[in-house]
């Protein structure tokens, strides 16, 4: 008896699923048999993909939304789809391109166009992660350029660090003394004092 699968991907918990869960279950496709991951598309060592996998068996259908959803590694794409359809024997339907669908054009033709279609497909989804990573990056250099800081703010100074900056530049207290003063290590304190010069609060 052969069974239908359906596998969700988004990339961040952020992302909303909802959208491919609905055209899954438009199918009739039962909840136990619906696998997801919150997690990128980068590589298949995805835990809910891979439990998926080892319930696979000769004959079953797996539907994913589009190419994407299964990943964004060109290589690994066609990997993932050989190592399914060639040798467990899964057949896969990928909703938003008709083209791929393994259970049709099972003839030297079909197979051929599917082949095609699944390899420009595969490039686009990794191409277009490459795309992203590369306005992430461009971003953030613009953001840093604008001022704005990444990571966690740093932490207010202590109350009586003026009063341990001053007395150490006046060379009343050691660096250490100032820094135990002020609770926390010389390396610390010394790092604080140069930004501390450079801009006291007002």
């Amino acid at each position: 008896m052969t069974n239908t699968y359906g596998y969700v991907r988004v990339s961040t918990r952020d992302q909303n699923e909802d959208r491919q869960l609905i055209a899954l279950r438009e199918l009739s496709i039962p909840e136990r048999n619906i696998f997801l991951d919150k997690q990128s598309g980068k590589d298949f060592q995805r835990p809910q993909y891979r439990r998926l996998v080892k319930k696979l068996q000769p004959g079953d259908l797996l539907c994913i939304k589009s190419i994407d959803r299964l990943g964004r590694n060109y290589t690994e794409i066609l990997e993932q789809w050989r190592l399914l359809t060639k040798e467990r024997g899964i057949d896969i339907a990928v909703l938003d391109m008709p083209l791929l669908d393994t259970r049709r054009g099972k003839d030297l033709m079909g197979t051929f166009l599917c082949d095609i279609v699944l390899q420009v497909l595969s490039f686009v989804a990794e191409n277009e992660r490459t795309n992203i990573r590369q306005r992430q990056a461009e971003g953030i250099v613009a953001a840093k350029a604008r001022g704005i800081r990444f990571g966690r703010p740093p932490k207010p100074l202590p109350e009586n660090y003026h009063s341990a900056y001053q007395r150490w530049k006046a060379g009343v207290i050691t660096g250490a003394e100032a820094a135990r003063e002020c609770g926390m290590p010389l390396s610390t304190f010394r790092y604080k004092a140069v930004r501390y010069q450079t801009r006291p609060p007002r």
